[in-house]
């Protein structure tokens, strides 16, 4: 019988540790993991308390030297901030892992869990986990402080417009609120013909400016004031301001082209209605429905002013109307609007009822005028009317009365109005009778002027009752449901306005 050896197995054999004499496997220290731990702390020289700076007003958080960063709690920004404090003391370890403790979010503490490892005597590895706690101290940031300190600001953006009415304001301030540009700012102050936005820095101001001249016909100047000077470090510090001037035309604004001009826009006729201003102004000519657009290089190459105040319409009566279907152009004649219909009227001033005085003339309201409506319009035939262009015309071809939009009932809108807009905060004397009457002015141009509201964020407002039709009873048009925002308001679980995130 033969035996079969088998293959010798090499098994480890345990030691004693060298302190408490506890059976352990071999290691380069020849210690247990208790004892090594009590002789040596591989955290020595990693601070367990560290304050970190945060602004209450913008809720930021300071990440030296000089910036500041929104971060969320328990967020990965706010984890890489934090381990940013320990950069410098964690230089001879190695780190493993590190994730936050649960705290109270009002306690102005963070915890966070780290694990490390280090080589230790004669080459043993040894891994270690421990707290530190971060103390939130509350500190303004120097954007903050800038808001506090009102006057203060770096640059300012000053919008002028040299006209009567604030319809292109009102527009420019929708599309502001849209895009979100006011967040920036340090101040807005109304003031006269205009608004000036003040900023922090030349960034944002400059910033202003480009959307300025991409959303409303105008020209910008720019200069700037030496406030101080460091000889030893060559700093400059300067104050800078933009002037922005818009064109001096809103919309229902009846305009008189030069001669030069109106033939480069197609032949058209040189007594024009503005119909909208937007990042051009959009003519159109009530005697052909010839449109065309003007933008800013062109109108501060040929300017031309507003004939009359919006205060200066009076109401008409139609009297008759005839819609004109086929009407030839001359040749290099520009485009037709499809939009509105050309027709003859004859309408009667409503304040001259007892008189058999009336007026003929041509207007592109075709499509929504019918006999005995109210329509708004410009009497040329009795003012006096001084400007360059319309004194050169041949008086036959100067209209007796230009129309300008149907008439209805202002308090039937206003009751059935059911949406809002959002305003900007701003600094401002006061808002007079008169810029009441232009505000309403300017939400009827938005029932009206379908292309006019998609560039501003309607709200439902839910304190009036919603309306299901497009039009009033009357025959006035009123937005649609499907063009309103729900606006937002955040709530907590009891209902009331939710707390700032740190507090005292």
């Amino acid at each position: 019988m033969e035996y079969m050896q088998a293959p010798a197995s090499s098994s480890q054999g345990n030691i004693l540790c060298c302190t408490c004499g506890v059976p352990i496997p071999p290691n380069p220290a020849n210690m247990c993991v208790a004892c090594l731990r009590t002789q040596v702390d591989i955290s020595e020289g990693i601070p367990k308390q560290v304050t970190v700076h945060f602004c209450k007003q913008c809720e930021r958080y300071l990440q030296p030297p000089a910036t500041w960063v929104q971060c969320a709690l328990e967020s990965r920004e706010l984890l890489a901030l934090c381990l940013k404090k320990l950069k410098s003391s964690m230089s001879k370890v190695r780190l493993i892992d590190a994730g936050f403790l649960w705290t109270e979010p009002h306690s102005k503490r963070i915890k966070m869990k780290l694990t490390i490892q280090k080589e230790v005597m004669n080459g043993a590895i040894l891994q270690q986990v421990f707290v530190v706690e971060f103390v939130i101290q509350s500190q303004m940031c120097d954007d903050c402080h800038r808001v506090e300190a009102k006057d203060f600001w770096k640059a300012v953006v000053q919008v002028r417009q040299k006209t009567v009415h604030k319809k292109t304001f009102y527009y420019l301030e929708q599309l502001i609120l849209k895009h979100k540009l006011h967040q920036n700012t340090l101040n807005i102050k109304e003031i006269h013909e205009g608004i000036d936005f003040y900023y922090g820095s030349k960034q944002h101001a400059q910033k202003m400016v480009d959307f300025l001249q991409c959303t409303v016909p105008c020209r910008s100047k720019a200069s700037q004031r030496l406030i101080s000077h460091d000889i030893h470090s060559n700093t400059y510090n300067y104050k800078s301001t933009f002037s922005v001037e818009i064109v001096p035309v809103c919309k229902d604004n009846v305009v008189c082209l030069s001669p030069r001009l109106a033939q480069s826009l197609g032949n058209m006729g040189q007594v024009c209605v503005c119909i909208r201003v937007t990042s051009t102004i959009h003519l159109i000519d009530p005697r052909t429905l010839q449109i065309a657009e003007v933008d800013g290089n062109t109108y501060w190459r040929n300017p031309f002013n507003g004939l009359f105040n919006p205060r200066q319409l009076e109401e008409f009566i139609v009297m008759d109307i005839d819609i004109i279907r086929d009407q030839k152009l001359g040749a290099g004649a520009g485009m037709r609007s499809n939009k509105h219909a050309l027709a003859e009227v004859w309408v009667q001033k409503t304040s001259e009822m007892n008189t058999s005085q009336q007026y003929h003339c041509r207007t592109f309201l075709g499509h929504l005028l019918n006999i005995g409506d109210l329509v708004l319009g410009f009497d040329f035939a009795n003012s006096n009317i001084n400007d360059e262009y319309l004194n050169k015309m041949n008086p036959h071809h100067v209209p007796d009365v230009v129309l300008i939009k149907k008439s209805y009932d202002r308090s039937r809108r206003v009751k059935r109005r059911n949406w809002k807009l959002q305003e900007m905060a701003r600094d401002r004397e006061g808002m007079d009778t008169d810029d009441e009457r232009q505000y309403q002015d300017f939400l009827e141009d938005l029932e009206e002027d379908e292309a006019l509201r998609k560039n501003v964020n309607i709200f439902r407002d839910a304190s009036k009752i919603p309306v299901e039709s497009d039009t009033d009873d009357d025959g006035a048009p009123c937005v649609s449901l499907a063009e309103m925002l729900e606006e937002l308001s955040l709530t907590d679980a009891t209902g009331g306005e939710g707390a700032d995130m740190m507090t005292d």
